[in-house]
């Protein structure tokens, strides 16, 4: 199998990423659509605007964010099939998943990729 990867979609796109997927709800600021090469927007499996609005990037809110983010997850049918899609391409490719915040360790991508981990599990 190969990597589920998280990145920064202001970082340069490269062929090892394989499949890239926009993982917000928000197109990014400052990034073109035809720069960011992705092959894939998937705005449902981003946590919703009430959430992202509670949660304000602020790192004394991620423990309670990553658990409501988790329980929308858990309860969207778009997760998954994004999951059951991610865990197809896998066995062909290397997804990555991108996302627009600053923080690289307190943001919902690194949450979304823990959670997909988990449901590739259950897939098997």
């Amino acid at each position: 199998m190969n990597e589920l990867t998280v990145k920064r979609i202001y970082e340069s796109a490269e062929s090892a990423d394989g499949y890239r997927v926009l993982i917000d709800r928000l197109w990014p600021r400052g990034v073109a659509k035809a720069a960011a090469k992705l092959d894939e927007w998937n705005k449902d499996v981003a946590p919703t605007g009430s959430l992202r609005i509670w949660f304000g990037h602020k790192p004394e809110n991620f423990p309670l964010f990553k658990e409501r983010y988790m329980a929308e997850l858990d309860a969207n049918p778009a997760a998954k099939e994004f999951a059951a899609r991610c865990n197809k391409l896998l066995q062909s490719q290397n997804v990555t998943l991108l996302y627009g915040a600053r923080d690289p360790q307190c943001n919902h991508a690194v949450i979304l990729c823990e959670w997909l981990s988990k449901a590739f599990s259950a897939l098997d």
